[in-house]
């Protein structure tokens, strides 16, 4: 059946760009995300498939992997790239609204790599890429909910890829530090040098390359970010 994406969290940024990078390569691509009709344009494009899915809800990523291996059969590379974050002082934070964050970031987070592991074990190899932020290694004011599913994130992605790395599965996770462009009218852009905020075209390029990496060079983790970027 040739090489197969899946990627969850998709949406118009970075994850449409990784996807037509793999479109570039003839993978055929899945992607997934709780509103898919934001997602018809990039499906069309790319004569990708679409499937609705919560990742934060076990039965339906059950549904989503039991979709995907009926009509793509294993994943080559699964892609997590969904997010949740709270905003504001951790004393007036909405204890419910915190959760629903984590649950997105981090949990499921776990549950999307842990399809595609069980899958690519069997297979005897497969890619699985982990989105991450600065909140990844450092956690900001008035940002803890957001720290904390990232943090998880992090800690998962470190953890199977020495589980599995000897398996054949590489696990990569991305340390995205700084703003991602939305496009030359982006206004996060004025006062910034040129190529202020990150590319996605550029993410996703480097992306691809991890996901090229010869096993004898593997890396688990890649930060990236702008040029002009404190770090």
């Amino acid at each position: 059946m040739g090489e197969t994406a899946l990627i969850v969290g998709a949406g118009s940024g970075l994850s449409a760009s990784f996807a037509r990078r793999l479109a570039k390569e003839n993978i055929r691509v899945a992607l997934a995300s709780r509103d898919t009709g934001k997602l018809a344009g990039l499906a069309a494009d790319i004569d990708a498939r679409c499937f609705a899915c919560n990742c934060s809800d076990p039965e339906e990523v059950d549904g989503l992997y039991e979709w995907f291996d009926r009509e793509f059969g294993v994943p080559t590379v699964a892609l997590f790239n969904a997010s949740g974050r709270v905003r504001g002082p951790v004393e007036g934070l909405d204890p419910i609204a915190v959760r629903e964050a984590i649950m997105t970031a981090c949990y499921g987070g776990f549950l999307v790599a842990q399809g595609a592991a069980r899958r690519m074990l069997d297979a005897g190899e497969g890619t699985i890429l982990l989105t991450g932020a600065s909140a990844s290694v450092k956690g900001y004011p008035q940002s803890s909910a957001f720290a904390m599913g990232k943090f998880g994130l992090r800690g998962l992605a470190q953890s199977m890829a020495r589980e599995l790395a000897p398996k054949n599965i590489h696990v990569a996770h991305f340390v995205i530090d700084g703003g991602i462009s939305n496009g030359p009218d982006d206004p996060r852009a004025a006062g910034k040098a040129d190529d202020g905020l990150l590319d996605p075209d550029a993410i996703a390029e480097s992306y691809y390359q991890v996901f090229r990496q010869h096993r004898s060079a593997w890396s688990w983790e890649m930060a990236l970010r702008p040029w002009v970027e404190k770090f």
